[in-house]
């Protein structure tokens, strides 16, 4: 059977492609966990890789006689709050695991939930030795509160005697955020303190993306199983989208190879069968990218994005909870010292999911928006989008979650209802750039819009002369020659006091249109 890109689940090597987990663990040292009996921390997002690595090691350790390793999901404990509850399922879920691989443990004699766990631990100790016992508890991260704290505070009392047939001898925590952030989580934002339950662990380590070399890897295995090639433009473009990250990168070739392509096609990937994918699964709204989108209902996701969306740069943007989960989510990244988020594919759901009300509120055009030739007359379209701001924002503004960001929002709604799947928008923002930039691609021409704020303590002309340089750095790096529009808002108290004769403007400055709202 040929094997193929896997987007659902854990990997393994007889079924999917895939490369050896553990060479992008960072911060982690593998061979000394088992050797000297250490407890360590793994955290990463969400399909990253985590389980596949856990269970990868889970199968060499086992293979290599080192210890008897077990994989144990905490995720039925989502959301159980009460602890002797919490309990009962570590515990079920425990003894399951080790009965599926051939040991059975015991009737367990103490019926104490309480206890129940840690006495659970020392009888399979017993009943695997010689060999040392090793655990692999996943999806630790969904235990909150008591649960978490009691949970940590049973492994903190086997610490000290484990060993082999009294205790496991290593453990692993395993899940989305590092275990201080959810122990502070748990003591409802307040640090760790000294005696906190857990200060045994040896490292916190993390599983990072893939490089560019891991994904033209990646690729390779199907090459040399099928035959079927990919061009450098199309592996520079999965790179370039994802950033690595390995779930899209897997759903790029994934419906790239069974979905562009037929199943079974031998014909090279090419750019434009990248491109085609890439469409897909954003329309697809798969439960990955849905799951991110809807971490924007969450006020404290939603403050990170808008503060990068309009490009502000916020010194407490970093030290703020919401940032830190951003982070663990993989959300947003910092790259060169400045704060963005994570990839491109990252950057248009979120734009989307942010724009989506808005462009479902807009009316269905019916001014002309292209030239008699078919073109995209984007004059035309932005001096509508002017009356549509005059008449509109102010109500709309009221209504909206989002504030700061507004103005960006509302545009980039105009442009995809007028579009409606008919072209595309590249979106580019980061905190501290000071600006959104947009591509917009239409019928093989290229369009390239700059969105700036007049905040109260801006000079206009500064913002205007700074918003020009930069709308020409963009188009020289994106689509040299294109045409271009600086699309500038006032925000100013001062300017809802003017008429909107006096707000609304336009202006060329050599090749540039200023738009003015």
């Amino acid at each position: 059977m040929t094997r193929f890109f896997n987007t659902t689940g854990p990997c393994n090597p007889d079924d999917h492609y895939m490369l050896p987990p553990e060479e992008r663990l960072i911060g982690a040292q593998l061979h000394r966990y088992i050797r000297d009996k250490l407890y360590w921390v793994l955290h990463a997002p969400r399909q990253t890789g985590k389980t596949t690595f856990l269970l990868d090691w889970m199968r060499k350790i086992n293979a290599g006689g080192e210890g008897l390793a077990c994989y144990v999901s905490v995720e039925d404990c989502q959301r159980v709050t009460d602890v002797s509850e919490a309990m009962r399922i570590i515990n079920f879920n425990i003894r399951t695991a080790l009965s599926e691989m051939g040991y059975k443990p015991p009737t367990a004699r103490e019926t104490d939930p309480l206890n129940m766990v840690s006495a659970t631990l020392r009888q399979i100790a017993g009943l695997v030795a010689p060999k040392p016992l090793v655990i692999l508890f996943d999806e630790t991260d969904v235990l909150e509160g008591d649960p978490l704290i009691r949970f940590l505070r049973l492994l903190r009392g086997g610490f000290a005697t484990r060993g082999v047939g009294i205790f496991p001898t290593s453990i692993a925590l395993v899940g989305m955020r590092d275990l201080k952030d959810y122990i502070t989580a748990s003591k409802d934002g307040f640090a760790p303190n000294p005696g906190s339950p857990f200060n045994i662990k040896e490292d916190s380590a993390v599983i990072g993306n893939f490089t560019k070399e891991n994904v033209a890897r990646l690729f390779a295995q199907r090459t040399e199983e099928t035959g079927q090639g990919i061009t450098e433009e199309a592996l520079k473009y999965v790179w370039q989208q994802s950033q690595g990250q390995p779930w899209i990168v897997n759903n790029l070739f994934k419906r790239a190879t069974m979905r562009v392509l037929p199943a079974g096609s031998a014909e090279t990937v090419t750019l434009a069968h990248i491109e085609q994918a890439r469409e897909q699964m954003i329309n697809a709204r798969e439960t990955h990218l849905d799951a991110l989108a809807h971490r924007l209902e969450d006020p404290r996701v939603r403050q990170v994005m808008e503060t990068m969306m309009t490009g502000e740069a916020d010194m407490r943007l970093a030290q703020g909870e919401g940032f830190r989960l951003c982070l663990d989510l993989g959300l947003v990244e910092t790259r060169r010292g400045v704060a963005q988020v994570a990839n491109p594919i990252y950057r248009e759901i979120l734009a989307r999911e942010m724009t989506y009300g808005a462009q479902l509120a807009i009316a269905e055009p019916t001014w002309p928006w292209k030239k008699p030739d078919g073109s995209l007359d984007m004059d035309r379209l932005l001096r509508e989008f002017q009356k549509f701001w005059q008449r509109h924002s102010q109500v709309w503004e009221e209504r909206s979650d989002y504030t700061e960001a507004f103005p960006h929002l509302l545009l980039m709604a105009f442009l995809q209802r007028v579009l409606n799947g008919g072209g595309s928008i590249e979106r580019e923002y980061a905190a501290g750039r000071g600006r959104m930039d947009l591509m917009v691609q239409y019928a093989d021409e290229c369009f390239i819009i700059e969105i700036k704020l007049i905040h109260p303590y801006d000079n206009p002309e500064t913002v205007r002369e700074e918003g020009l340089e930069q709308i020409r750095q963009y188009r020289d790096k994106i689509a040299p020659s294109s045409p271009a529009w600086l699309v500038i808002f006032d925000r100013r108290p001062q300017a809802k006091r003017k008429t909107w004769e006096e707000r609304i403007g336009w202006q060329r400055q050599d090749e540039i249109a200023i738009v003015q709202c």
